[in-house]
C-alpha cells in the first residue's frame, strides 16, 4: 500500500489479510490443489490470491476497486494460472466468468459490508460453484451456519440451509488484518446440496423467502401474529406447525410446509 500510495477504502469495507499463516490455513481448509477451479471475490492486494495460485489451481480473482487491480496483477504476475477480473461480486455474471467447467470453489476474504448478499447470490445464481470457504465477520459467520433454535438463526440461515450445509470451521483474530477491524472474523465452509432441501414442486423458492422474511420480520412474536395476513390460520395445523411457535424454531422443511399453504399474492410485506 505504501509503495503504491494506497489506503484501504472504508466504503468498500476493505481489510487486507497480512499474515501468511492465515492465508495458508484458508487454502488448506478449502482443500485447494492443482486440480481445483477457484474463484476469489474481493482479492484485494493478492495475499490469498498468491497462496491459491501457488497450489497450481486455476484461479479467477475478482476485484471491484480499480485502484487495486493493477497492483493485484503485478502481485500474481508470476502465476500463469491466475486470471484477474475487474468486477463487482454483487453484479458479476458468473456464467460468463466461470464458463461451463464444474465444480468451482469460492475462496475469499469477503468485505464485511457485502458478505451476506454475495454468499446468497452465489447460492441462488451460480450452481457451478459447489462449495465455499469464506472469511467473514464472526457474527455473520454464525448467522450463515446457524441451526434452528439458536439465537443467530434467521432468514439468511434458512436460505443457506435450503441450498447447502454450512459450518463455522475456524476463528480469525483482528491482528492479521490491515487495517485492524474492531471485530473478530471466522471461517465458514458451505457445501452445496446435490438438490435443494425442499422438493422443487413443493413450493417456489421465491415464495419460501417471502414467507420466511415476513416471519423473521417480527421474530419476537408468535407466528400466528407475525404471519397474520400472510398464512391462513388453518395452514398451521395442515403444515404441522404450532401457531404459538416463533420464527427461530422452524427448520427449512417446516417453513416450506407453511409457504406451500400460502396463497399467491398473500405476502405483502
Amino acid at each position: 500500500m505504501d509503495e503504491h500510495g494506497l489506503r484501504p477504502s472504508k466504503a468498500l469495507g476493505q481489510h487486507f489479510v497480512a499474515d501468511p499463516n492465515t492465508v495458508g490455513r484458508i487454502v488448506r481448509l478449502a482443500g485447494v490443489d492443482d486440480t481445483s477451479h477457484v474463484v476469489e471475490v474481493g482479492a484485494g492486494l493478492g495475499s490469498l490470491t498468491l497462496a491459491l495460485g501457488r497450489t497450481g489451481a486455476e484461479v479467477v480473482a475478482v476485484e471491484v476497486d480499480r485502484h487495486l487491480v493493477p497492483v493485484l496483477r503485478s502481485v500474481v504476475g508470476e502465476c500463469g494460472n491466475v486470471r484477474v477480473v475487474e468486477g463487482d461480486g454483487l453484479r458479476l455474471d458468473f456464467s460468463q466468468i466461470l464458463g461451463e467447467v464444474t465444480p468451482w470453489t469460492l475462496v475469499a476474504n469477503l468485505p464485511y459490508n457485502v458478505a451476506t448478499p454475495i454468499v446468497v447470490r452465489v447460492l441462488e445464481e451460480a450452481p457451478q460453484i459447489r462449495s465455499m470457504l469464506v472469511m467473514v465477520q464472526r457474527e455473520v459467520a454464525e448467522r450463515l451456519a446457524a441451526a434452528p433454535g439458536t439465537r443467530a438463526y434467521g432468514a439468511v440461515s434458512v436460505k443457506v440451509r435450503y441450498w447447502a450445509q454450512a459450518a463455522v470451521v475456524g476463528s480469525v483474530p483482528p491482528t492479521v488484518f490491515v487495517p485492524r477491524p474492531s471485530v473478530d472474523s471466522a471461517l465458514v465452509r458451505i457445501v452445496r446440496r446435490d438438490v435443494p432441501a425442499l422438493a422443487p414442486g413443493a413450493v417456489t423458492y421465491r415464495r419460501l423467502c417471502a414467507v420466511v422474511q415476513a416471519g423473521f420480520g417480527q421474530r419476537r412474536k408468535m407466528l400466528r401474529r407475525s404471519l397474520a395476513g400472510v398464512v391462513e390460520p388453518d395452514a398451521f395445523g395442515a403444515a404441522g406447525v404450532a401457531p404459538t411457535a416463533r420464527a427461530e424454531e422452524l427448520d427449512v422443511a417446516q417453513w416450506g410446509a407453511l409457504a406451500a399453504r400460502t396463497p399467491p399474492g398473500a405476502v405483502t410485506r
